[in-house]
């Protein structure tokens, strides 16, 4: 591959997460007839159970008529569950938490990822060096978006090694964004030292010279760390279970088709990530991530503990906002439907360790 990806390439990949926003009229239906979904997602390929459902057919055979619309950051996925736009969205654990703590009517039911973000820095500062962890960040300015998995992760190291927030010379400077992609942007300016990045913003900075930080897959404090959760209202969830039953079924096999087909997992994605292959396939099956439907209850609890002793948000009752029966009926249908299929038993063993 060509590492020197231009401006304008790169330029043209990172707009895909505009506000594109596209066939979004609610549709209000009884369960029994509710077909249409509008799913909400980012640029990243860390949802990619999405983009397989649509392309390999699965959505439609489970008989359900599924819209993707393109946004830039949780604020907007959240505003579009509650306005009734959105059915679904891909919203990261963090957001998710904060949302719920914050009184949104928003329940977690299925996971889209583990890991697969970190964050990377100009070459200049870790020139001479064979090795570095998130130390090197000392005295830096840091572009990060406020209310996001990859913030609190950048805490949660800064606060084991004992570093503070702040404009010192031994402190880390955090400078917060709106989006990913203007976080990642700014890294153009010469104020800017490093930037929080998700799939596929790590290897996209790497292919242009930047160097990486760290991978959150590769820290120990942040090992099997829940990312994105799927997320719908609370009232959606109770008046059409059998509508999300049949949603949740297609991105289980829609996970089972990436772990069997990685070549056209790869071509699904990107029609939605327009870069080269090659960086998809790192961030997809690089180990550095893993797109997972199952909800992780236990995961997502332990980071919500972890993000409260932070003072980033209030504690709540999480239980009351997260559903794990869509999710367990879902998998039992189709385990029923094919009770030798090995990748439906490994999901069904994950899924009663971590209920």
């Amino acid at each position: 591959m060509n590492k020197k990806i231009t401006s304008a390439v790169l330029a043209a990949a990172l707009a895909l997460s505009a506000t594109a926003f596209t066939g979004c009229n609610n549709v209000s239906e009884d369960d029994e007839t509710k077909t249409h979904f509008n799913l909400g997602h980012l640029n990243s390929t860390a949802h990619l159970l999405g983009f397989v459902a649509k392309e390999e057919g699965y959505f439609s055979e489970e008989g359900l008529d599924v819209t993707l619309n393109l946004f830039s950051s949780a604020a907007e996925l959240s505003t579009g569950l509650e306005s009734g736009k959105l059915d679904v969205a891909f919203i990261g654990s963090v957001p998710s938490i904060t949302f719920q703590s914050n009184g949104h009517d928003l329940t977690i039911f299925g996971g889209a990822m583990t890991n697969g973000h970190g964050y990377v820095i100009k070459p200049e500062y870790v020139e001479g060096l064979d090795k570095w962890d998130v130390s090197i960040l000392k005295g830096r300015n840091v572009a990060s978006v406020k209310n996001s998995v990859q913030d609190a992760e950048l805490q949660i190291l800064l606060k084991d090694k004992g570093i503070k927030i702040g404009d010192g010379k031994d402190e880390v400077n955090i400078v917060y964004f709106d989006s990913q992609k203007d976080a990642y942007n700014a890294l153009l300016n010469d104020s800017i030292d490093a930037v929080s990045a998700y799939s596929p913003y790590t290897s996209l900075a790497e292919s242009q010279g930047y160097k990486i930080v760290y991978r959150c897959s590769e820290e120990p404090l942040l090992k099997n760390q829940p990312c994105c959760r799927q997320v719908a209202s609370t009232e959606a969830l109770s008046k059409h279970p059998e509508s999300y039953k049949a949603f949740e079924r297609a991105l289980i096999k829609a996970y089972k088709f990436t772990q069997e087909n990685k070549e056209e997992t790869i071509k699904d994605v990107k029609k939605y990530i327009d870069i080269e292959e090659d960086l998809i396939k790192t961030e997809i099956y690089g180990g550095y991530g893993t797109s997972v439907p199952d909800p992780d209850k236990q995961g997502t609890a332990a980071l919500k503990k972890s993000i409260v002793e932070l003072g980033y948000t209030e504690d709540y009752d999480i239980d009351k906002l997260y559903n794990t029966e869509i999710y367990k009926n879902a998998l039992e249908s189709l385990i029923k439907e094919n009770p030798d299929d090995k990748v439906y038993a490994e999901l069904k063993k994950h899924f009663d360790e971590f209920e």
